[in-house]
């Protein structure tokens, strides 16, 4: 029994129908599969770039606070030669004051 054009007309739709459907089904997947892999990768790369900010933090913390050390090593450094250049010159400044006090 031959099918009649109606019938084959019909039939070829609902395979088409069925393979849209099937490549429909596929693509969803795909596509929230696709999202899923993303939302993992967001996700990681935030935790990668908070470790990353934590490291450089804490390596520059450091490196600041050895140069907040040095300046003030540096400081007190200063302070105590200017102390003893201070203290060399008191009896030349007493002399001069003396000098002018006096008036000689």
């Amino acid at each position: 029994m031959e099918k009649t054009l109606l019938q084959q007309i019909r039939e070829k739709e609902q395979s088409v129908a069925k393979k849209i459907e099937s490549v429909k089904e596929e693509t969803d997947a795909s596509i929230a599969a696709a999202k899923t892999e993303a939302e993992n990768l967001l996700c990681t790369a935030s935790a990668e770039g908070k470790i990353a900010a934590e490291e450089l933090y804490w390596r520059e913390k450091g490196r600041t606070e050895a140069r907040i050390e040095e300046l003030r090593q540096d400081a007190e450094r200063e302070v105590k030669a200017t102390e003893e250049r201070g203290t060399k010159n008191i009896p030349a400044a007493a002399d001069a004051i003396v000098r002018y006090v006096t008036m000689e």
